[in-house]
């Protein structure tokens, strides 16, 4: 489970005392509670437990492991979701590019999450009340199909499906450069990256990180692939890519690209999963976004 907050002290941030630093990052967070997440160890830097005197410096990395968001209101928001599929247990979704799928710090309105509880009025809970039927999450400026379980026990089936490694997930993908070979497969584990802690890398002491790639098209400058998950890492394609120096057209953190209004050109196009009541296998795909599929139109030209 991704932590709720994760932050890297910068040269231009304020220093001071840690409660007083994390209130400023969330002014909805109180002194009060902080000092409790502190005491309750759930506040971490540099991966160590630390006292409410800790002195903040440049280099810093804060995590804050779990939260209670009881003083916190999620409030239900109408929005226009791509819904594919639906019934008592579950869900599948295609997320627009530029949603963020749940609340966090400074970010507690209009994500994925706001829109399902307008949607939807029983959602498992097994995630807290910041991820309401969220069993996987992608990236905001990833566009694709999440599974959303509606009930608790949908939800422990098809987490620990998703654990044992049996959902299908494929992605489509646009990256940077020609790559020479028709099919490849990157089998490198993923941690933090070592001189900034909100990025991803690949490094010996991180987790374990299949992927499996397939060329699709290929363009004078860049190259259509379609990416097969084994596992699902944090920006496990976007680091992959960026490994083997393809990294993903419109990613400004891995890639060369500038920041695009679109954001990046990675879709998960396609979600396979043995539903939790029939045992049925169900499968479904989606279009590429518009802006997406305006690009492929352009370079075929």
């Amino acid at each position: 489970m991704d932590n709720y907050l994760e932050y890297l002290v910068k040269e231009e941030d304020s220093l001071g005392r840690i409660d007083k630093f994390i209130s400023e990052i969330d002014n909805e967070l109180s002194r009060t509670s902080i000092k409790k997440l502190i005491d309750e160890g759930k506040l971490l830097v540099n991966e160590s437990t630390i006292k409410s005197s800790y002195k903040v410096k440049i280099g810093d990395f804060i995590e804050i492991t779990e939260i209670d968001f009881s003083e916190k209101e999620i409030v239900a928001t109408k929005m226009d979701l791509d819904i594919i599929y639906e019934d008592d247990d579950v869900l599948v979704v295609n997320k627009k590019s530029g949603l963020v799928v749940h609340p966090a710090p400074g970010h507690y309105q209009d994500t994925l999450v706001n829109g399902l509880m307008y949607h939807i009025t029983s959602l498992s809970s097994l995630n807290g009340d910041t991820r309401p039927g969220i069993v996987h999450r992608i990236d905001k400026d990833t566009s694709g199909l999440l599974m959303v379980a509606k009930n608790n026990r949908a939800h422990m089936i098809l987490a620990e499906e998703l654990k044992k490694k049996k959902t299908k997930r494929e992605y489509i993908a646009l990256v940077e450069g020609v790559i020479k070979n028709k099919r490849g497969k990157i089998n490198a584990p993923i941690g933090r990256y070592k001189n900034n802690r909100l990025k991803m890398d690949v490094a010996s002491s991180g987790k374990p990180a299949v992927t499996h790639f397939e060329v699709l098209e290929s363009f004078e400058t860049c190259s259509l692939i379609k990416c097969v998950l084994e596992t699902g890492r944090t920006h496990q394609i976007r680091v992959h890519m960026a490994y083997i120096k393809h990294p993903v057209v419109g990613d400004f953190i891995y890639g060369s690209s500038d920041i695009s209004e679109f954001g990046q050109y990675l879709h998960a196009k396609t979600l396979g999963f043995t539903h939790p009541t029939t045992r049925e296998f169900m499968q479904f795909d989606s279009e590429l976004p518009k802006e997406f599929q305006d690009l492929l139109n352009s370079l075929r030209k």
